[in-house]
């Protein structure tokens, strides 16, 4: 089962990756403004994580199981709810990844893809 020492170890190894808080919980956020890849919850306890964008959140919440939730409070934004204790580590992964993708300077993200 993953935990939050999962979540800081996947994105720190990403360039420009930093622990961080935000609203007053353990975040990843990625060097540009608001670049907020996912943080903890507290009510209900979940990990908020950055989606691409509403399709990925939408396909997430359908088919992703009982591992991925939403509230109200992030209806129209893309980001989507995961239960860590449900969440596959293999796919919770990628799903670093791809909020890494999302928030990271494009510069960053293209020199990481040609291996530098």
């Amino acid at each position: 089962m993953p935990a939050w020492e999962d979540v800081v170890r996947i994105g720190l190894g990403f360039p420009g990756v930093f622990e961080s808080t935000s609203y007053g919980t353990p975040a990843l956020k990625a060097k540009k403004q608001g670049g907020l890849m996912c943080r903890l919850r507290t009510d209900p306890d979940a990990l908020v994580m950055r989606v691409r964008d509403m399709g990925e959140r939408e396909a997430l919440l359908q088919n992703g199981g009982s591992a991925f939730f939403t509230i109200p409070h992030y209806d129209g934004y893309p980001y989507v709810l995961v239960h860590l204790d449900r969440v596959d580590p293999a796919e919770l992964a990628e799903l670093v990844e791809d909020a890494w993708r999302v928030q990271a300077p494009a510069r960053t993200v293209a020199a990481h893809d040609d291996g530098g």
